[in-house]
């Protein structure tokens, strides 16, 4: 990998500048996605279309969008590039295995999903990993500290939401069931709140504009998925819980 970065960079601050616009380019595309899903939702799952090309079997989609983040990783003893590549690790090749069923993917959503994680690896693993230069007390520094509590509760949070998303059915049952349990009990948006919750920490701890930007459009992306998937539920279930909220609980 370094080799073939060395023919396209003539220097390491020519790359650092990629880098950093690469960033901003993370946030004008987080604003161009809220914008798009104010008028569409996310073509996935319940709300895939052949309108975006034909379908692509899910856990293959899973381990194939997510693989590459994982793949162009390098391994410095930091514990941010840790959190980063647990994660892509559980995305790309534990997660993908564990799904029972679930509808296909668009293609269009797969390819652009595959880039975007391309494109994000890259930019966090290789800032982390040559470019992060942190002060020596970092880890012990409040931002650090809260935002490492942040990741690993939205990691849990996430895992155990798609643990029960994924048991909601018995074996032969199709169709759509209110999950209950966890985080559940308080947003409909439980697994996509974990994420948030999960980089907004990285975010903090992390303490760059690369960070930031991958937690803004995470946020863009994954608020929008919450809110369609409340609305879709209290359409679909007289019986839905009323205090429950989309997203944040007791809020939203």
């Amino acid at each position: 990998m370094d080799a073939i970065l060395k023919t396209l960079f003539s220097s390491e601050e020519q790359e650092v500048y990629v880098l950093d616009c690469l960033s901003y380019l993370i946030m004008v595309m987080a604003f161009i996605t809220f914008v798009t899903l104010l008028f569409e939702h996310v073509p996935y799952g319940r709300y895939a279309s052949r309108r975006y090309g034909f379908p692509v079997n899910v856990q293959f989609a899973w381990f194939v969008k997510e693989l590459p983040a994982f793949l162009i990783m390098h391994l410095p003893n930091q514990l941010l590039l840790l959190m980063f590549i647990f994660h892509c690790l559980q995305r790309s090749l534990i997660y993908p295995f564990l799904i029972r069923g679930g509808k296909s993917t668009p293609f269009i959503s797969f390819v652009l999903a595959f880039v975007f994680c391309i494109y994000n690896g890259y930019l966090q693993a290789r800032y982390l990993s040559h470019y992060a230069d942190y002060p020596p007390g970092w880890v012990t520094h409040p931002c650090f500290i809260i935002g490492s509590c942040m990741w690993f509760l939205g990691c849990i949070i996430n895992i155990h939401s798609d643990h029960i998303l994924r048991n909601l059915r018995k074996p032969g049952e199709t169709g759509y069931k209110i999950p209950r349990g966890g985080m559940f009990e308080y947003v409909s948006g439980a697994n996509f709140f974990g994420e948030i919750v999960e980089w907004t920490g990285f975010a903090l701890a992390g303490h760059s504009v690369h960070s930031a930007a991958f937690a803004l459009f995470t946020l863009i992306v994954l608020s929008s998925r919450g809110m369609a998937h409340h609305k879709w539920y209290l359409t679909k279930f007289e019986d839905y819980p009323k205090s429950r909220k989309a997203l944040i609980p007791f809020v939203l």
